[in-house]
């Protein structure tokens, strides 16, 4: 995929992270979309807005999608580099594509997805990494406990 493609399908992702944000929750957003562009499942990281561990933002588009056949030709739109959890997801459901916001202020997994075979588009969005700049200077403590440390 191309960067200015990649870019395209970015809004709905950083729209979840502000509404993720101005919950009180961690500003991570994601958003599926199908092998035509259709969106067909966005969401944010619910964690502390549902007490919930595993709702992290991926978690909560691949839930809004709902239960499709297969995901071939799909593409994972993220704020933040995936976590090892959501990593894991894209890996399960064959997810092909991933584009992530950013991979400054968090280094998730994508490098093991990218040597199994996933598509890996790193935006190195400068929105991305101010809205993680900020919560993280903000929260040090609340994004610890996001990332398990």
């Amino acid at each position: 995929m191309d960067t200015a493609t990649a870019r395209a399908l970015l809004p709905a992702a950083v729209e979840e992270a502000c509404a993720g944000l101005a919950e009180g929750g961690v500003p991570i957003g994601a958003a599926l979309y199908g092998p035509d562009g259709t969106l067909l499942g966005r969401g944010h990281n619910r964690r502390v807005q549902d007490g919930d561990p595993s709702m992290h933002a991926e978690t909560a588009a691949f839930r809004a999608a709902g239960r499709l056949r297969g995901y071939r030709g799909t593409t994972m739109v993220t704020t933040l580099s995936p976590c090892w959890y959501c990593s894991g997801l894209v890996r399960q459901f064959g997810i092909p594509r991933v584009v992530i916001g950013e991979a400054d202020t968090f280094y998730g997994g994508h490098d093991w997805l990218a040597e199994h075979g996933v598509e890996i588009v790193v935006l190195d969005d400068a929105e991305c990494k101010a809205l993680m700049r900020d919560f993280i200077r903000a929260n040090p403590e609340l994004w610890s406990e996001d990332i398990g440390d």
